[in-house]
């Protein structure tokens, strides 16, 4: 069965492998080597220059589990936007963690649009911090960095707070030029891994006043996660063979080696860039299908995100297209939450391509020209 769900993704065997190799000790020079491969690696996933202050770092965790930590180390006033099931979550975890949320709603399939962002900054502030999911995998809809830098920017002393949980691998950051002092993701969207841990960007702004505040929490305590993983002594046992993995997949995504042939050679930078024009490919044969069956996405395609197609059904039988595809060996999501039977969800994302893309919807042609005449 091929994976074309938001998340977990299609896994290489190579990478599968990895999983499988014989355990080593948390406080080995082993276990020092393979923290030290995944550094450079994801510096790159988010767009860090040479002479970037700002840190990575990895944890046994889930996305769900970073989120928490990047509140945990955060002020106590949070204006969080609110556009989809996981950004909901990051309001809601902010309010368990005892701090005043203020929430910019808006409708499943919608971005809170900048103006709004900055008329409440001005009016309801200051503010600690701002929560944003840029790539809210239940609705599809992305919310693109560069237009929320620009309204932070009077703002200094607010923290910008992202999960690109379904972004990071798919489309670039660009942390530091876009302002963001916490980005983290799980690695089972666009990093094509299995979850089980996460991934992080800190700025050093962010750092320095999180040392300085009391941090309610342990695990999730964001100065111990970074400052143990620079110092590579994790706080507690990490998941070793999924660090094995993410070192493996880094590699060779950083190598050339996941790029479909027709994409040419490439290595570094220039590497991640063409995975990036990969998922655009992908996410333009997604919206041009979808059209082409008198349908659409349910955000504005400019407002899609990078990794999830999230397509409104128009009556379509929901169900019926899934168990379909299932039958012919691929797997799509249904509609998340309310959304169920209104929407339909293709994960183009990970290690796949276009090629392979072109396969799913020629199988879903197979089932939906009855409808369409």
């Amino acid at each position: 069965m091929k994976l074309w769900i938001p998340g977990p993704t299609q896994v290489r065997p190579e990478v599968l492998a990895e999983l499988a190799r014989p355990a080593i000790g948390h406080r080995s020079a082993a276990m020092v080597e393979v923290t030290e491969r995944l550094d450079p690696h994801l510096r790159l996933a988010f767009g860090l220059g040479e002479g970037s202050t700002s840190h990575v770092a990895v944890h046994s965790t889930s996305a769900s589990g970073m989120m928490e930590a990047a509140l945990v180390g955060a002020g106590p006033r949070i204006l969080s936007l609110v556009n989809g099931a996981f950004s909901k979550r990051f309001a809601d975890i902010a309010e368990v963690l005892g701090k005043e949320v203020v929430r910019l709603e808006v409708p499943m399939g919608q971005r809170v649009a900048p103006e709004t962002v900055a008329a409440a900054l001005a009016e309801q502030g200051p503010f600690d911090a701002v929560t944003v999911v840029s790539s809210e995998t239940s609705t599809g809809t992305a919310t693109p960095f560069g237009p929320m830098a620009e309204v932070l920017a009077p703002y200094p002393d607010t923290m910008l707070l992202t999960d690109v949980v379904s972004w990071v691998a798919a489309a670039p950051i660009d942390f530091d030029a876009n302002r963001v002092d916490f980005a983290f993701a799980g690695v089972q969207k666009a990093l094509a891994l299995p979850p089980g841990i996460a991934v992080c960007c800190v700025s050093e702004r962010y750092l320095a006043q999180a040392r300085g505040r009391t941090r309610r929490s342990w695990y999730h305590d964001p100065v111990r996660i970074v400052e143990g993983h620079e110092a590579r002594k994790t706080p507690a046992t990490p998941a070793i063979p999924h660090y094995l993995a993410l070192a493996r997949q880094l590699e060779d995504i950083t190598a050339g080696v996941t790029l479909a042939p027709d994409m040419g050679p490439a290595e570094g930078a220039a590497a991640w860039q063409k995975r990036f024009d990969e998922h655009g490919r992908m996410q333009c044969r997604t919206i041009a299908w979808a059209e082409s069956h008198g349908l659409g996405l349910l955000p504005e395609p400019r407002f899609g995100s990078p990794g999830v197609g999230c397509i409104r059904a128009e009556g379509l039988d929901v169900a019926a297209l899934v168990d379909g595809l299932k039958a012919r060996g691929f797997q799509i999501s249904n509609g998340y939450g309310d959304l169920k039977g209104k929407t339909f969800r293709i994960g183009h994302m990970g290690d796949h391509t276009l090629s392979g893309l072109d396969e799913l919807l020629a199988a879903a042609d197979e089932l939906l020209p009855a409808r369409v005449g």
